[in-house]
């Protein structure tokens, strides 16, 4: 049987560094959120990708997501694609010793309707 992982949003992973890499449609849904302009937006939150590729979220300077707020993420119904897929479609080395998610036995029909959940989330607003 697969492992689904359930996160109890104890944003460990909102504290680890990394990029979070935003597509167009992530930037413009996050500046509605946060109601600024695309530009400003940009400007506010974002920094180019190290592989100047594209841009990605800036950190906080120890490292954590910018919309971490204490134990909360400041952009949670419209947070990026990559966040929502934290632990299961993604993870860092390491993540178990820091990540609180629930491994749940689940079959694979559930775990493939999980999954397919999880991605299509990108396009609307959610709270997984």
């Amino acid at each position: 049987m697969p492992i689904f992982l359930e996160c109890q949003r104890c944003t460990a992973c909102c504290r680890w560094p990394g990029q979070v890499l935003l597509n167009d449609a992530e930037i413009t849904r996050l500046a509605a959120f946060k109601n600024v302009s695309e530009h400003d937006f940009i400007q506010q939150f974002t920094r180019l990708r190290s592989d100047k590729r594209g841009l990605a979220l800036k950190d906080q300077p120890d490292g954590a997501c910018i919309f971490l707020e204490g134990e909360n993420c400041a952009a949670q119904p419209v947070k990026p694609q990559k966040c929502r897929e934290f632990p299961n479609l993604w993870n860092f080395p390491g993540f178990e010793k820091v990540c609180h998610a629930i491994p749940r036995e689940v079959s694979v029909a559930e775990y493939e309707r999980r999954i397919a959940l999880i991605k299509s989330k990108g396009n609307e607003r959610s709270d997984q």
